[in-house]
């Protein structure tokens, strides 16, 4: 998952997982699941559809809508199933635990699959997420210290709401990384 079409591509095999689905539902639920971190578009969706045909990944259905249209103009669906090489990769990329997991571009694709990603990954993810935030807070508290008399206070609230956002967000991964080695602990009692 080295790229925004790694990400969409486990965002779509994992959608396709738990059902087979349309273009359209595939793109609705796509943004209500990863709302909060983007949005797909019908121009990045269906050539990754397109891709993920051609790779055998996924297959296409014809699937008769229906409709209270005359029958001539029916149109029927395509509907996109997860095949056995789908799901093998999507277990492939499940299990990836480096840099691109954690950065902001697949971290919360990541984390909306964590149920179907094995333990050990998901606190690999949790605590290289934690890391990279951990380096980032340093990084704009240095640069606040630095620009502290320089800017406006309109400039300096917006540093002061990035850090914020920032110290929320590692506090987070605290708790969660503190409750996935607390559930590791249990199952290996």
């Amino acid at each position: 998952m080295r790229s925004k079409g790694g990400v969409l591509e486990l965002a779509v095999l994992g959608l396709l997982h738990e059902s087979p689905m349309h273009g359209y539902e595939l793109r609705k639920r796509l943004n209500t699941l990863l709302g909060v971190f983007r949005a797909f578009s019908y121009g990045s969706l269906y050539p990754c559809l397109k891709q993920l045909l051609g790779q055998g990944l996924i297959m296409e259905e014809d699937q008769e809508t229906v409709a209270v249209r005359p029958a001539a103009t029916r149109r029927s669906k395509i509907v996109y199933k997860l095949t056995a090489e789908g799901k093998e990769r999507l277990q492939e990329l499940l299990s990836e635990a480096g840099p691109a997991s954690w950065e902001d571009e697949g971290f919360g694709v990541h984390f909306a699959f964590f149920a179907h990603t094995r333990a050990d990954v998901r606190l690999r993810i949790l605590e290289g997420r934690r890391s990279r935030l951990e380096e980032r807070r340093e990084g704009v508290r240095a640069a606040l210290a630095r620009t502290r008399e320089r800017v406006d206070n309109y400039t300096l609230e917006l540093q002061q709401h990035g850090l914020e956002s920032v110290e929320r967000e590692v506090r987070w991964l605290n708790e969660l990384i503190g409750r996935e080695r607390a559930q590791q602990d249990e199952e290996n009692r």
